[in-house]
């Protein structure tokens, strides 16, 4: 499963390193040992955070189509660790010429200069979900193609449902519903919902409550917001019940591993969860819907990454070519059948249900879906707040916003 999206811990490293050692080869067949910079003889540097030999076979093969059509010679590399190796090659002035960029680490490669602001010279820049191009805009300017994401659904073991006398007619659509069938599904050994005790799931509340720990036009830190606590009020009164729980406390790296173990009879993840439970737990029969509303309606978070551009690439043009053709509809749903990513545009919606029909909620979510908080600097935040959230269930609420609240407001106003 490809991306840098922001999983649960237990899953994040999986995405991130991958793959070999950062070791580029000069392009035409030479055995020679080169650097990112090397010159445009040397064609386009492609440099990726693989999931696996299947991501990276069907990242090759979309590259090398592209470069045999374009007559540019290009070369994909799968870094060992890509944040550092993309560190490492802007610090050095001669990073890859294209490179996965996460969401969490676009703003600040925006704010020093280091990315182009290409976005706009797409000519498929309208057929991206506005949320996605969004996430990629710094100062007014669309920076880069989102190359895929994932939204955040629930997710049911069909079997503890059935053996609970649960039907279709009772998946839950508010989250009385949700509580309600949590406890009816909570046993010895199984409690009814499990996630990852984090902003990236508990996150998913907080919009369903209307609320989010920035304004839309990320000015503004909201974190204390009435909204927010009503959702981590929510999420604690259940957990002190016990028919939620986080994934940590039952004995499980991540709500996946939790869902497939039978820890938990449902859990809320990405569409990333489909490849762990078939590698890992292929006997688990489970259906995704979307989440159930909050007070303020349906809500969810997503989780995107973007092919950057160099802005020291000597060789832009090219480059924006070969992402116009990895992201295109056609391209998009071919990667989507090779490794199960969810394309980035509008126009592949039908094509990636009529491939995946099971998993239509994900992509159905993207209307209502929230993006995560990508200011420069706001990781220190966030991990601080994922460190209280995993007292929730004998904290206080506001109490932990109002800290949040605090230390974003900081980053904000020294942007």
């Amino acid at each position: 499963m490809n991306t840098t999206r922001r999983r649960t811990r237990g899953t994040m490293a999986a995405v991130l390193v991958a793959g070999a050692a950062l070791a580029l080869a000069a392009c035409g067949g030479s055995s020679s040992s080169t650097s990112p910079s090397a010159s445009s003889a040397a064609g386009l540097k492609i440099l990726i955070g693989s999931s696996g030999d299947t991501e990276t076979t069907a990242v090759k093969d979309a590259v090398q189509a592209w470069s045999t059509t374009s007559g540019v010679a290009a070369q994909v590399v799968v870094a060992s660790d890509l944040s550092q190796e993309l560190s490492q090659g802007f610090a050095s002035g001669q990073p890859a010429d294209v490179f996965y960029t996460g969401a969490d680490s676009f703003a600040g490669y925006a704010k020093n200069g280091s990315l182009l602001a290409y976005g706009d010279k797409l000519s498929t820049k309208d057929d991206f979900y506005p949320s996605l191009v969004e996430q990629f805009s710094y100062d007014g300017q669309f920076y880069c193609a989102p190359k895929d994401f994932s939204t955040l659904a629930l997710v049911i073991n069909t079997d503890d449902w059935a053996a609970a006398g649960l039907t279709e007619a009772d998946i839950p659509t508010t989250w009385d519903q949700l509580a309600a069938v949590a406890a009816k599904l909570t046993t010895d050994g199984r409690t009814g919902l499990v996630f990852g005790g984090e902003y990236a799931r508990l996150g998913a509340f907080m919009a369903q409550a209307g609320g989010g720990l920035i304004s839309a036009d990320g000015s503004k830190a909201t974190a204390d917001a009435a909204a927010n606590v009503t959702a981590l009020d929510y999420v604690k009164t259940q957990l002190t019940a016990g028919s939620f729980a986080y994934a940590s406390t039952v004995g499980a790296g991540w709500g996946g591993e939790a869902f497939g173990k039978n820890l938990a009879a449902m859990t809320i993840e990405g569409n990333w969860i489909t490849g762990g439970l078939s590698a890992d737990y292929p006997d688990v029969k489970y259906t995704v819907v979307e989440l159930p509303a909050g007070p303020a309606g349906k809500g969810t978070l997503q989780f995107t990454n973007c092919w950057g551009i160099a802005a020291d690439s000597a060789q832009q043009d090219s480059a924006i070519s070969l992402v116009e053709y990895l992201t295109s509809t056609d391209q998009q749903l071919a990667f989507s059948k090779a490794f199960g990513v969810m394309p980035s545009v509008e126009s592949a919606a039908a094509g990636y249900k009529q491939q995946f029909p099971a998993l239509s909620a994900f992509v159905d979510s993207a209307t209502f879906a929230q993006n995560v908080v990508n200011v420069p600097g706001a990781s220190d935040v966030i991990s601080d707040f994922n460190s209280q959230l995993e007292g929730l269930a004998t904290g206080d609420p506001a109490a932990i916003l109002g800290s949040v609240q605090t230390n974003l407001k900081d980053v904000i106003d020294n942007q």
